[in-house]
């Protein structure tokens, strides 16, 4: 380009392509193709025209969109998301076109009609960010757009993209239920409030003078978050992330601007022989205020009384609303035998130690409860997971049998509590690791509609996509799961696994660091890394990480990782050997 022929000016660039784009030619090229024209025509144009923008350019399946607003320009990317769900609404999910739009404001180049430069590239960087029929902004639009628009963007925090030296700070937003759920693969920045009521309840403190009573302080906390987590009209941060602050004398608004909720409960637990005594108290995690204290003292067998007492009492001073479904759940929640309960809650203490002789421990406590009371549906759930476990991670002599052990396990547990969400999410694993996908869907979404804030739900739900080879749709699963649960080292295995199978190399690497991180002994994020590496042309550490694995795990087997992983299509098998093989190392 002649410089004679730029001129230079300050826009706001809207860039959008589809997701698949690649998969859905593939399955049937004139029909997707004649779709996209038709959503391009009848969806997009209206809708630039309506907002004063001009498109540009267009790349097949994507288009870059000028305009002189930021505001016009965000209020179009959020009218197409929606026009294109409602013009999807008719069509099989396999089949519809859906969006990723991103939007950035900065100086860009004008030669011959067509625009180039940072602020060009930087939208692009950002489209590729927002999560599939969301949109993506970057900081300084949001800042320049915060309250001249109705529209809640959530803060998604920095983000390293290619070929830009400084890291990306961008805004999310989305038309559906997962407007809260960004994606977060990098430095993230505190997370901001959901628009619900949220909540954290931190380890209740053991007041019985035994130490060795301690486990059952944890648990007392565990069933009170599962309690609260129920109530779909609150957000409740889980397990892993609350028990963080275990031990410690935690400013509760550094644990609210932390954890980005509003509310903290503490408490402490007094157990003398089958009697209990719980203090609680509420505290407003934005001004540090005390807003109830309360004080339960009941027989241990009267337990889930008082959880239900603990979330009611909260419920009310929020002002949420049980649905009518919650309400029936709650009613009629019988006595527990105390011996059974505790053997309950010693099993979770061992299953979270993760390993093989804690794993065996677990299944004899759950064994010895289901003898005394054969109505705790959640040991038999427990007992599935434990099975599925040992055959995944070739603990205790497992062997692929164990999946039909757990498959029956979890039937059993449905069978004894269909309320039980814990039973639906054990069943949704079985039927996974059976391949049997759909009806593994239907589980996992069983299990979220009992438990909506549970972060093990969401990820079940992402694997299920992932091991169909459904990598776009899995992302937002996976990045509401790490929301809900940010300590859960787990769900950033499985974002960058999935990130990995699409090819974003840079995303996923920084999930992988990141689970490292949390999980410093993993064999398998440091398998995934090496694969990485590998098709990246990174050899000396795919090397170094595949050498690592067996310092961790010694009984690593690849042979065994084909057989235990339940993925659709065995091309993403091949692609992560050959990985391996890329960097020149024997299998």
């Amino acid at each position: 380009m002649a410089n004679e022929s730029i001129t230079r000016r300050l826009a706001a660039i809207l860039a959008a392509d589809v997701v698949g784009y690649s998969r859905l030619m593939e399955r049937d090229e004139k029909t997707t193709y004649t779709q996209l024209m038709t959503r391009w025509k009848q969806v997009l144009e209206p809708l630039v025209e309506t907002h004063q923008g001009r498109i540009f350019k267009t790349t097949g399946d994507g288009v870059l969109v000028e305009f002189s607003s930021a505001v016009n320009a965000v209020e179009c990317a959020a009218a197409l998301q929606r026009a294109m769900a409602a013009a999807n609404s008719e069509i099989p999910p396999d089949a519809a076109i859906v969006l990723r739009v991103g939007v950035n404001m900065g100086d860009i180049m004008v030669a011959d009609s067509d625009l180039y430069g940072d602020g060009v590239n930087v939208a692009a960087r950002i489209e590729a960010l927002a999560r599939p029929g969301g949109v993506a902004i970057s900081d300084g639009v949001h800042e320049y757009v915060r309250g001249r628009i109705d529209l809640a963007f959530v803060d998604s925090g920095l983000h390293e993209v290619k070929n830009i030296e400084r890291p990306v700070h961008i805004w999310s937003w989305s038309p559906d239920e997962y407007a809260d759920a960004p994606v977060k693969v990098a430095a993230e920045a505190p997370p901001q409030l959901p628009a619900r009521p949220s909540i954290a309840v931190l380890p209740f403190d053991n007041m019985s003078g035994d130490p060795e009573q301690g486990y059952f302080a944890d648990g007392i906390t565990e069933d009170i978050i599962t309690d609260l987590s129920k109530v779909s009209g609150l957000f409740v941060i889980a397990r892993n992330s609350s028990f963080a602050y275990k031990g410690k004398s935690p400013d509760i608004r550094k644990v609210s601007q932390e954890l980005g909720v509003r509310y903290v409960l503490e408490g402490s637990v007094r157990r003398a022989a089958n009697r209990l005594r719980i203090n609680a108290q509420m505290i407003d995690g934005t001004t540090g205020g005390h807003l109830w204290a309360e004080r339960y003292d009941r027989g241990i067998e009267d337990i889930f009384e008082v959880q239900d007492e603990v979330t009611r009492t909260i419920v009310t001073a929020l002002k949420v609303k049980l649905t009518a479904g919650e309400e029936e759940r709650r009613e009629g929640r019988g006595k527990v035998d105390p011996e059974a309960y505790d053997l309950l809650v010693r099993s979770r203490q061992a299953i979270l130690r993760f390993d093989a002789q804690s794993s065996a421990e677990a299944r004899s406590m759950l064994e010895r409860a289901i003898a005394i009371d054969p109505g705790v549906a959640a040991a038999y759930a427990s007992l599935s997971i434990v099975a599925l476990t040992d055959y995944i991670n070739r603990w205790n002599g497992g062997t692929f049998d164990n999946v039909s052990r757990a498959l029956e396990l979890a039937e059993k547990a449905v069978d004894t509590d269909d309320n039980e969400a814990h039973a639906h999410h054990a069943l949704s694993l079985a039927l996974c690791w059976g391949r049997r996908y759909e009806e593994a869907e239907d589980a996992a979404q069983r299990m979220l509609k009992l438990d909506p804030n549970s972060a093990g739900g969401h990820t079940a739900l992402g694997s299920i996509r992932d091991f169909q080879s459904r990598f776009e749709e899995a992302l937002p699963y996976y990045t509401r799961a790490h929301r809900l649960d940010p300590q859960f080292d787990l769900s950033l295995h499985f974002l960058g696994r999935t990130l990995l199978n699409l090819g974003r190399f840079d995303e996923a690497e920084i999930a992988f660091k990141r689970r490292l991180a949390l999980a410093p002994r993993s064999d398998m994020t440091r398998f995934y890394l090496a694969c990485l590496y590998g098709r990246t042309g990174r050899s000396e550490d795919a090397r170094r990480y595949w050498h690592e694995v067996f310092e961790v795990n010694p009984s690593f087997s690849i042979d065994h990782f084909k057989r235990a992983m339940p993925y659709k299509d065995p091309a993403v098998l091949t692609r992560l050997i050959d990985g391996l093989r890329e960097a020149g190392i024997s299998l």
